[in-house]
């Protein structure tokens, strides 16, 4: 038995931008119940409103669902996703299959040059701590000595990296770009590890 705000996230899928008395209808409870599950639906950025106008009279909100509210269903991505890469490794060079991977994390990294000028190395670990969280990881940070231990706790990318460890790149790239030093792997989840675990030494004069 499907739970309310499961039965109002999979109304959405078939019917986006339905209204709360749309959807008490289609689910069979009233728009007061409706409107508190929203509410929390929300908050944990699964749907979003937006008004439309709607004949004569004030506009009305409709509601749909977000990017992580559609993630919430089985999804072929991620079959998809290792075809292509497959594919693409079968029709160019290792080195050029690489280096694209780079240039993803190149360019997402220049998408936040200016707001990491003048950071410290500690306030650019926590940019790049959210900005990995906004890609799917679980990113942890811990001094140690003159060395800085980053932990990726989880990895979106763990399932095709057992196939094509190439995607790899993306993330050490990025770390390295957003620090402005190299990122060196000691430990790897691919290899047997708990988790992702990547080292940079920063000189005296970033800190």
């Amino acid at each position: 038995m499907k739970s309310t705000r499961e039965r109002i996230l999979q109304t959405l899928l078939h019917h986006p931008r339905s209204t709360i008395n749309e959807l008490a209808g289609e689910i069979g409870i009233n728009p007061i119940s409706v409107r508190h599950h929203l509410t929390n639906l929300q908050a944990e950025g699964l749907i979003s409103a937006e008004e439309e106008r709607h004949g004569v009279g004030r506009p009305r909100l409709v509601y749909s669902l977000t990017e992580d509210g559609m993630e919430r269903f089985p999804t072929r991505y991620l079959r998809l996703t290792t075809r292509l890469l497959t594919q693409m490794k079968e029709q160019l060079p290792q080195p050029m299959v690489s280096d694209m991977f780079r240039q993803v994390a190149t360019h997402l990294a220049a998408e936040h040059e200016e707001q990491l000028s003048g950071l410290s190395v500690e306030e650019r670990l926590n940019v790049m701590k959210d900005l990995l969280g906004e890609e799917g990881f679980v990113v942890e940070w811990e001094k140690k000595g003159q060395d800085y231990l980053i932990h990726e706790i989880t990895c979106p990318y763990l399932q095709v990296g057992h196939v094509h460890p190439e995607v790899c790149t993306v993330d050490q790239t990025l770390i390295s770009k957003m620090l402005a030093v190299p990122a060196n792997k000691i430990q790897c989840i691919l290899s047997g590890a708990a988790h992702c675990t990547y080292i940079v030494n920063v000189p005296a004069e970033i800190n």
